[in-house]
């Protein structure tokens, strides 16, 4: 750490995602099997935010400059993030990621299991390279972290099956499959920065809001973004019954004539289906009450920056990305 703890060098999260794709974008596998690695290669060349790593290493930053282990850990939370979305895309049967071929649709289903597990234990490897007084508190959280997310995956997937989910259940369901990871994240920066244990259960909490109004943003985009923009199939989440932000607050308030339609239209084959969805939706104010709903969130998180014993200036990159998220297009 520096001599004056307030004036190591701070990096935007731009400048920090630049250096993190210069250090992750190399090989992490080998030549062969070809059809094993080679779909993993594929699919981590289709880029994406980077946003997890990039908050492990703005959380670090907080308490001084950036730990060499943290590059480590960082690569790790994208491989593992990695691998959640090969194997949410097969059981999605979604055909599109990042506007590319999914990985079990460009090669197949046994392909793309096997290419995410791999991708998983190579996480798993660049955990094992940090200094040994610190890899125990980081792996005992990457592992509840990981067990949370299929938790939160197969939460998902059984709502599917259900008619009847609650907005508390379905808030529980995201903090698992989504919210935990992106706490995480900013939690593993901090305790490889020594941070306190107060600053480091504010991290967690503000990961955990920003991760609800992160989902609140890609439920809203799935419905009214621009696919383009978004690169996944418009109203995929509407067409495969998903349970959502949107969907679950239109079946509690839609009324009479509207709550039979939509009804209907869950329980049918409709052509128009997404387009007749959103017209309730945005007859009941759902496009409206999910905007503030992620405002909501944002504005939670923000306050657990505040809260933290860190000079202000410092929390500032943090506290800018919580705001660019919550009005990002894709």
């Amino acid at each position: 750490m520096p001599k004056n703890r307030y004036f190591w060098i701070m990096h935007t999260f731009e400048e920090l995602s630049t250096l993190f794709s210069e250090t992750f974008e190399k090989t992490h596998f080998p030549k062969e099997p070809q059809t094993l690695y080679e779909p993993n290669n594929y699919f981590l060349s289709l880029g994406g935010k980077r946003l997890r790593p990039v908050l492990c290493l703005m959380a670090n930053e907080l308490f001084g400059d950036i730990h060499p282990d943290a590059w480590n850990v960082a690569t790790a939370i994208e491989l593992f993030h990695n691998f959640t979305l090969i194997h949410d895309d097969i059981m999605d049967k979604a055909p599109l990621r990042r506007g590319r071929q999914t990985v079990h649709s460009k090669y197949s289903e046994s392909t793309a299991i096997l290419a995410g597990d791999v991708m998983m234990i190579r996480a798993y490897e660049y955990i094992s390279r940090i200094d040994l007084a610190l890899v125990q508190r980081i792996l005992e959280l990457f592992n509840h972290t990981a067990v949370a997310v299929c938790e939160g995956q197969q939460l998902d997937m059984d709502y599917e099956q259900r008619s009847n989910v609650t907005m508390e259940e379905y808030l529980e369901m995201i903090t698992q499959k989504t919210s935990v990871l992106l706490a995480a994240s900013l939690q593993m920066g901090g305790i490889l920065g020594g941070g306190s244990y107060g600053n480091l259960d504010l991290l967690y909490q503000a990961g955990k809001k920003i991760g609800l109004a992160f989902q609140v943003q890609d439920d809203y985009l799935d419905a009214f973004g621009d696919p383009e923009k978004f690169g996944k199939q418009a109203g995929g989440d509407i067409l495969a019954n998903k349970k959502t932000f949107l969907l679950i607050k239109a079946l509690e308030d839609a009324r009479g004539g509207q709550k039979e339609e939509l009804d209907a239209l869950l329980a049918g084959n409709d052509p128009d289906k997404v387009n007749r969805v959103l017209d309730i939706y945005r007859s009941c104010k759902i496009d409206d009450w999910a905007i503030r709903l992620k405002h909501q969130f944002l504005n939670e998180a923000l306050r657990h920056f505040d809260d933290m014993a860190v000079v202000s200036k410092r929390k500032l990159p943090l506290k800018e990305l919580a705001q660019q998220l919550v009005k990002r297009e894709n």
